[in-house]
């Protein structure tokens, strides 16, 4: 059983930052990557950015230069920094990551977390 659990989520002000924390815990072999993903109020969810094992990561344009994805790889976990944070980033932040797990190894990419609410206003 994979876990991810989140955390950090809150109400800030526009111009203001929040940290969001995600840890995998479980039967996990190796990791391919992990990223967050973000779904607003009648909107479809989208990718905010990811980050691989190797080191390469991508971001969505709307947060290019404003959001940061870092992973610590020893202790399974992935942060995301984000600065200048403005209204259009209200949305429930979703952990998502592509794992190894079990014996033999299987591969999966659909293990989420449970969600944590971003909200951006004055």
């Amino acid at each position: 059983q994979v876990q991810l659990v989140e955390s950090g989520g809150g109400l800030v002000q526009p111009g203001g930052s929040l940290r969001l924390s995600c840890a995998a815990s479980g039967v996990i072999i190796s990791i391919n990557s992990m990223g967050w993903y973000r779904q607003a109020p009648g909107k479809q969810r989208e990718l905010v950015a990811t980050s691989t094992t190797r080191g390469s990561t991508n971001y969505a344009d709307s947060v290019k230069g404003r959001f940061t994805i870092s992973r610590d790889n020893a202790k399974k976990t992935v942060l995301l920094q984000m600065d200048s944070l403005k209204p259009e980033d209200t949305a429930v932040y979703y952990c998502n990551a592509d794992l190894f797990v079990g014996w033999p190894p299987k591969r999966g990419n659909d293990y989420w977390g449970q969600g944590t609410q971003v909200t951006v206003s004055s």
